[in-house]
């Protein structure tokens, strides 16, 4: 089973990829991990991606397919994966399909965690981290005893600059214009399942596996 989290950032796309992940027994498998393990381990992929992040460059569409399909080519994704941060653009999913095809292969679902802009907004601004030990909080869900003061050593909480509100509705402006057109691709391939990403975890991850079956 081969699978496509889609959803906005904070939207809990990766958290429900683990859980998949989970019970399905497939690897979870995110770009970001990929190209940290290629550099790490040195290999001749690694280095290519390398050379485009070193001057702050995105790494192309076409290497950064041939370092998932590598990926994926692994003995652990027989049975599937479930495939987190990738595709971002219509460019990246047209590459990705068309080296699917060439394999005999496809995605069988594109799983969408639909929430509201501002749920998200609420959602990720609510966040409060202790830059000491790395603990984190949320003022609705998960206050502290304290207000500010961080439960485990008593220092400072903090809202991060990556969750304030203004630089949380940057990203989903960003998301809308690349990502969301990604809806109506996997649309078209008949592949697309949408789930309410406003219900609770667990309620969320029911839905998609009743999906996925």
């Amino acid at each position: 089973m081969k699978i496509i989290m889609l959803g906005a950032p904070g939207a809990g796309k990766g958290t429900q990829a683990k859980m998949i992940a989970e019970k399905y027994g497939v690897p979870h498998v995110s770009t970001g991990d990929i190209f940290r393990a290629n550099i790490k381990n040195g290999t001749q992929l690694g280095m290519e991606a390398k050379q485009y992040m070193d001057k702050g460059l995105l790494v192309p569409d076409e290497l950064t397919v041939r370092i998932l399909l590598d990926r994926v080519a692994q003995e652990d994704c027989k049975n599937g994966y479930v495939l987190d941060g990738f595709p971002r653009t219509i460019p990246q999913a047209e590459v990705l399909d068309n080296a699917l095809t060439e394999l005999g292969d496809k995605i069988d679902y594109a799983v969408n965690v639909d929430v509201p802009d501002e749920n998200i907004i609420r959602r990720m601004s609510g966040r409060r981290a202790c830059l000491s030990c790395g603990a984190t909080y949320h003022i609705e869900h998960i206050p502290p005893k304290k207000e500010g003061v961080c439960d485990a050593c008593g220092s400072e909480l903090v809202l991060r600059d990556d969750d304030k509100a203004e630089t949380v509705k940057n990203r989903l402006d960003v998301y809308h214009k690349q990502t969301q057109p990604l809806i109506d691709f996997y649309t078209e391939k008949g592949v697309l399942a949408t789930v309410d990403g406003t219900l609770p975890m667990d309620d969320v991850f029911a839905a998609i596996t009743a999906i996925l079956g």
